[in-house]
């Protein structure tokens, strides 16, 4: 399996000058196909940026990032966008789902801007909702929701169309223990069926369950380790 995910002494500048802010500091990291990565860090580490730098919500300042063997450091933000729909799927910890959509549609929305056509779209959103285990949910708002069926409806959307790259961005920080179980089991689950993993956390516990544990501290990458089974 080759590499998915190459960053290569990556610097990320914020006021460049007197008051700089180094939030990602010659950082270098490699990720292959189907891992289970989670990079964990506390609040400004640098591992949201190093986040946006995967997901190709921002470009470096200087190094490299390549995305199956695509230098995506100097991309426009057009074919960044063209990258982020294609190849992966995101899960943030506050849902961002749309309160008046049912999850159906929710898990649609993505779709119809990737111009994918309506009756394929409604079997992928019902595919992946039925994955997660919302198939009696489906046309549910947000609002008659629990806060760990919200991120199902989340996930769901995330993986509809099958991207390579799940990122998840602290996706348990919302939930009680029990939904934080259920999300856990579902990444683990999507790992298994092929995909590669990118978790964000603060937490050590949540951390732990990934194969492969990233820290990251005032921008560079402290440690790099398998996760203790």
């Amino acid at each position: 399996m080759g590499a998915l995910v190459e960053v290569k002494d990556v610097c990320k500048i914020y006021n460049p000058g007197e008051n700089e802010v180094r939030a990602l500091d010659h950082v270098d990291v490699t990720i292959d196909e189907n891992e289970f990565v989670a990079i964990i860090g506390h609040s400004g580490s640098g591992k949201s940026t190093l986040m946006n730098m995967l997901g190709c919500l921002d470009v470096p300042t200087s190094g490299s990032y390549f995305l199956h063997g695509q230098d995506v450091s100097s991309m426009s933000d057009d074919e960044l966008s063209d990258i982020r729909n294609k190849e992966i799927g995101f899960i943030f910890q506050g849902f961002n789902l749309i309160p008046n959509l049912t999850a159906e549609e929710n898990v649609e929305l993505p779709l119809i801007y990737r111009g994918v056509g309506r009756r394929e779209r409604k079997e992928l959103a019902q595919r992946a909702l039925t994955k997660v285990g919302l198939e009696k949910r489906m046309h549910h708002k947000p609002s008659e929701m629990s806060g760990g069926q919200q991120q199902r409806v989340a996930i769901a959307r995330a993986i509809a169309q099958a991207p390579p790259v799940i990122l998840a961005d602290e996706p348990t920080g919302n939930l009680d223990s029990n939904s934080t179980r259920e999300i856990m089991d579902i990444l683990r689950q999507l790992h298994r069926e092929g995909r590669t993993v990118i978790l964000i956390t603060h937490d050590n516990e949540i951390a732990a369950q990934a194969k492969r544990v990233i820290r990251i501290r005032d921008g560079k990458v402290e440690e790099d380790t398998a996760a203790k089974e």
